[in-house]
Order: structure tokens, then C-alpha cells, then sequence
């Protein structure tokens, strides 16, 4: 069963690859890093045939480049610079720089090797391939499809009615979505149905392809993997203080443009140590993406909160930050979310699954992972279990350790 390409532009990635990838090409263009592909799902097997059209559509993707009028686009977002959009207008993905085999237990082994510049910008077009292959060999794809838009047509409703009050909520779904058909089509029939909606609009999307053909905003700040090969990819630094380096090379980028911090890569109790005075005036807010997130919402209103208290500073006060959830959100979650925390500090959402790839068929939950930084071993100690990867157990306990001694040392 031969597919049509899956990816036909570079822009199918999320925002942040950007961001981070202008961070990456002006203070670690030599750092390495080896990404990892996992699939959570029990039960769901690739088969043979998968993973040569999986092989095929990657070979593909490779032969990519950026054309004038993306690179017009991506000049036109205020903090990406032009020495990183001339390294832009050369860059290529290398097919080379992946392994792809059957050695799995899932039946797909898939892993990518390279310069971090080069493998960071893999991981979401990657993702998306990965899904689509899967959804249209497995199944009957245009039955699928049908579930797809009626549960959409749903969606919409529940908006105009009032079903559902979300504030402001951006789509979030371009690595597990079903397809890009689908995907397009959520992206179109959400944002151009905002003036119908009674409490809620479709800010825009994290896929630039689609934020570019449709004329909405781009959205993302930055991805675990920063907070990792940052703090976890210098044998010199001590890991229990990657979000201070994190947080020290994105301002150095980006001064006062810096956008939402993803807060759980090591945990929130050493993010709200290093998310001192300043770094809590130069993030807008911050992004949940595991465990609960009343609780952690509230853990960082009580931060902001302190800080206001303190110097009475507008900059710092609750009411000016922004709480982002992403995790496993559906409109409902979202809602409940909204009308417990709206009157006392801005709310957002970045919805993914659950509009991207809604079907009577479970979505498949799969990830790529950087495992290694320069040859180290680098994880993410998630708040939620089950997320933690890394391929060497000691270097997790290594690094549990040594951000419990900070924690009681501090």
C-alpha cells in the first residue's frame, strides 16, 4: 500500500522547533544528541509493511527544503534573527542521521543521531509520519475519517452553544494527529468559526504550515529537550540546576521575548527555586504538561503571588501571568480548568489529541525522546508516571539524587 508524502513542507513542524532551534544555532551548534522513538500503547504492533513506508516517507521528508516564500514567513515572527534564517534557507535533513528497522517490541525501531541542530528539528514531522502510516494501514482510514469530522462538527457546537468556556486555546495536535487532512481541517473549521463562539476562541495553532496557510498565530515557547541538553549535556554543570541554565540561555536569546517555561522536566520544586525575581518577570507564565494541574496551579500563584507581596511589582503579580495547560486536555478538562482559575490569572490551553486525531479508534501515544546529550545520558523525570525515559537506570537515580540533596540543601 503505497501513501501520498505525509510531509510537503518544513514548515509542518511545531513553533518551537524554531525558537529553540535559533538558541540551539547561536550557543550549541556543536552539541550532539541521539533521539529515541517509544511507543506507549500496549498491544500495537508496526508491521513490516509499516516500516518501509514509514522508511520511504522519511526518505522523502529529507528531500525538503525551505522555499523563499516560507523563509518570508518566518522573517515576519519577530524574534527569529537573519543569520539563523540564512542557516535555514541551507539546511537539510539527513537521511543519514536515522536508523529505522523492525527490532522493536512494538515492531519499529526508529532512533535519529546527529548534531542537535540537525536531530531537534526531526522529532514532529517525524511523529507525524509515524501516526498517519499507522492509521491509514491499520484501519479503514476513510471510516475513520468520517468519525473524525463528525465528532469536529461536535466540537464546534459545543463552542457556539456554550457548552464549553475555554478562553483563549490553541491547537496542539501535529505529532499525533490523525492525518494531515484532519488536522487541516480542525485548524480551518475551529478558527474561522471564533465570532460564533460564546466564551471560548481558537487562538491559533502550533503548526506553522497550517498558522501560515491560514492566516492565525503560530504558538509555542520551548520543549523539554531544552531544559535537558542545556543542563544535562555539560559534564561540568550539575543537572539539579538544568532549569537555571535553561532559563539562562533562553534570556540570553531572547531578552524580554520569552514566552511560557515548561516547568516539570526536573520536577517544579527546583523550577520554582530557580524561577526567581527576575526569570519570573521575564516569562510571561509558565506550561503545565504532567500531573495535577489544580495543584500546580495554584503552587505557581502562591509563587507569583510572593514575589508581588514582596516588591509590589505589576510585573510579578498573578493576574498578569499566564498558566498553560497541554496535558491530555479535551474540552471539558479545559472548561473546568478555565472557570476555576480565570478570575485570578490569565488562562490558555494547547489542546492536541483530542482535536487532531478524536475517532472511535484509541489515538496511538507516541513519543521521540532525546536520550543523549553529547554522549551523556540526559532524562526528564516527568510528574507523571510512565513519561520518564532514558535508556540508563543509574543516571535516573543519579539524577533523582542530586536534585532531592539540592532540595534539602537549599
Amino acid at each position: 500500500m503505497k501513501l501520498h508524502h505525509i510531509i510537503n513542507s518544513l514548515l509542518e513542524t511545531d513553533l518551537y522547533k524554531f525558537s529553540m532551534g535559533q538558541a540551539i544555532y547561536h550557543q550549541f551548534p556543536s552539541y550532539k544528541t541521539n533521539w529515541t522513538f517509544k511507543c506507549r500503547n500496549a498491544g500495537v504492533h508496526f508491521t513490516d509493511e509499516m516500516v518501509e513506508e514509514i522508511k520511504e516517507q522519511i526518505h522523502e521528508y529529507c528531500h525538503l527544503r525551505f522555499t523563499q516564500d516560507e523563509l518570508d514567513y518566518l522573517a515576519k515572527i519577530e524574534w527569529l534573527h537573519e543569520d539563523y534564517l540564512d542557516h535555514l534557507q541551507i539546511w537539510k535533513p539527513r537521511y543519514e542521521d536515522f536508523t529505522i528497522s523492525n527490532n522493536s517490541e512494538c515492531g519499529l525501531f526508529l532512533e535519529a543521531k546527529g548534531t542537535w541542530l540537525n536531530t531537534s528539528m526531526y522529532e514532529i514531522p517525524i511523529l507525524a509520519i509515524v501516526n498517519e502510516v499507522y492509521f491509514r494501514m491499520a484501519y479503514d482510514y476513510n471510516k475513520l475519517f468520517e468519525q473524525y469530522k463528525r465528532k469536529l462538527e461536535e466540537k464546534k457546537n459545543w463552542l457556539i452553544s456554550g457548552e464549553y468556556n475555554l478562553g483563549g486555546f490553541s491547537e496542539f495536535g501535529l505529532r499525533r494527529r490523525l492525518s494531515a487532512e484532519a488536522q487541516d481541517l480542525a485548524v480551518k473549521t475551529l478558527c474561522e468559526n471564533n465570532k460564533n463562539y460564546k466564551d471560548s476562541k481558537c487562538v491559533g495553532t502550533s503548526n506553522v504550515y497550517l498558522a501560515k496557510k491560514y492566516n492565525v498565530i503560530p504558538v509555542g515557547t520551548m520543549a523539554h529537550e531544552f531544559i535537558m541538553c542545556v543542563g544535562q549535556g555539560n559534564p561540568m554543570y550539575n543537572p539539579a540546576y538544568s532549569n537555571k541554565f535553561a532559563m539562562k540561555a533562553w534570556t540570553d536569546e531572547y531578552g524580554v521575548l520569552n514566552g511560557t517555561y515548561l516547568t516539570d522536566t526536573i520536577g517544579d520544586a527546583a523550577t520554582h527555586l530557580d524561577m526567581e525575581y527576575t526569570y519570573s518577570i521575564l516569562f510571561g507564565g509558565v506550561r503545565h504538561d504532567s500531573g495535577d494541574p489544580y495543584e500546580w496551579g495554584e503552587q505557581w500563584i502562591k509563587h507569583y503571588q510572593n514575589y508581588y507581596d514582596k516588591y509590589h511589582d505589576e510585573r510579578v503579580n498573578p493576574k498578569n501571568k499566564t498558566l498553560l495547560f497541554s496535558d491530555s486536555l479535551d474540552f471539558k478538562r479545559a472548561s473546568d480548568l478555565y472557570a476555576y482559575f480565570k478570575n485570578r490569572i490569565k488562562v490558555a490551553f494547547g489542546i492536541g489529541t483530542y482535536i487532531a486525531n478524536d475517532t472511535d479508534v484509541e489515538p496511538l501515544n507516541i513519543v521521540m525522546k532525546v536520550t543523549e546529550c553529547n554522549e551523556l545520558p540526559v532524562a526528564k523525570l516527568s510528574n507523571a508516571y510512565g513519561k520518564t525515559m532514558c535508556k540508563d537506570d543509574e543516571y535516573i537515580e543519579y539524577l533523582r539524587k542530586t536534585i532531592d540533596w539540592r532540595l534539602n540543601h537549599n
